[in-house]
Formats: C-alpha cells, sequence, structure tokens
C-alpha cells in the first residue's frame, strides 16, 4: 500500500514543504535553519524509517519558535495524510529508548484523538541554536495535527543534548511500531470501525 504525502504551508512567519513516505528507510534531507533541530529530525528519520524531505525558512531573526511549531504541523499534516484510511496498522507503539545518562518511555495510539502528554522535570536552555523548551512545543503540534495520542516522559537524564536525543528515538521508535502493518489486523483497528 502506497502511504506517502506532501504539504506546503506559507505563512507570513514561515514556509515549510515535507515530503514523506511511511514505507520508507529512514532516507532524505533536513533543513530547518536550526542545527541542533535537523541533528534531532535526522535522528527522528532513521529511527522511524520514515523517508522524509523538509525544508524550512522562517523568521529565525525572531526567534526559532514559529519554524520549530510550523514543523510540528506541517509534519503531523503530512502523517495524517499518508496514514490514509488507517486499515491493518499495529495503531499501538512504545519505545524506551537511553543516551547515556538519560532515559525516556514514549507510547503512542494513532487514535485520531489528538491528545499530548509531557512528563519532564528537567528546564531546557540552549543546545546550539535551538532553545531546549520549543521541543515541547513541536510535539505537541505534531500530536494535534497526526491526531495521535502521544504520551512522552523523562525517566532520567541530566544532559539536555541526550535527553532530547533520546526523547527524539523514543518517539520515532514508537511511532515506527504504531504505524507498521500488523498481518492479523484485516481492518480498521477500532471496535468503532474507524479511527
Amino acid at each position: 500500500m502506497d502511504r506517502h504525502s506532501k504539504i506546503t504551508r506559507k505563512t507570513n512567519e514561515t514556509n515549510i514543504t515535507i515530503t514523506l513516505n511511511l514505507n520508507g528507510t529512514g532516507q532524505g534531507s533536513i533543513s530547518t535553519g536550526i542545527g541542533f533541530f535537523d541533528h534531532l529530525l535526522e535522528a527522528f528519520k532513521k529511527h522511524s524509517s520514515i523517508d522524509l524531505a523538509l525544508d524550512a525558512k522562517g523568521d529565525l531573526h525572531i526567534d526559532g519558535h514559529h519554524t520549530v511549531e510550523d514543523i510540528g504541523i506541517v509534519l503531523g499534516q503530512a502523517f495524517d495524510q499518508a496514514l490514509g484510511d488507517r486499515a491493518q496498522i499495529a495503531r499501538f507503539g512504545h519505545a524506551f529508548c537511553p543516551l547515556d545518562e538519560a532515559l525516556v518511555r514514549a507510547v503512542v495510539d494513532i487514535s485520531g484523538r489528538p491528545f499530548f502528554n509531557f512528563e519532564c522535570d528537567m528546564s531546557f536552555t540552549k543546545v546550539g541554536e535551538f532553545d531546549g523548551e520549543l521541543f515541547e512545543e513541536f510535539l505537541r503540534a505534531f500530536a494535534m495535527n497526526a491526531k495521535v495520542t502521544l504520551h512522552l516522559t523523562l525517566l532520567s537524564g541530566k544532559n539536555q543534548h541526550h535527553v532530547l536525543e533520546a526523547m527524539t528515538k523514543a518517539f520515532a521508535r514508537a511511532l515506527r511500531m504504531a504505524f507498521s502493518y500488523d498481518e492479523k489486523q484485516t481492518g480498521i483497528p477500532s471496535t468503532k470501525g474507524v479511527l
């Protein structure tokens, strides 16, 4: 089954084009203008196995907020579109990912019910040119626009580079499990018959 999409969104603050293929192998190119955010999205691409081409131009002379949040919006919309009717997906996914002292748990339900729960007692500052606090905004925007339930919990960690990267990998792995095909599923994985 073909599961790809392309979305372009242009506002007075950002101009973003995303092409993705859920049946990919983690190939593609990332350009956001924010080095560490590119690094996180490269990790997302690799660990979700989603082929992803992302080109974003934003008002970075102000700060990264509009760019990061709007990428979450467009990535969520592209993911939602690529899923199609959601027939035969596993629907649920979970992952624990460590990076040195950091350990993160991610749980995903491709439910059609957007919800985001972020449990993290760490205060984020900058990693390179990336405002760490914006990562939560990115994830929330993705969850709302992809129409998924996402729970992300920091279980341990002190180095924010490690924490943000572990969060990205756990999120990507859980999402990959959730959108994977389930051979035992003959239709929509819901008693309602729709997601």
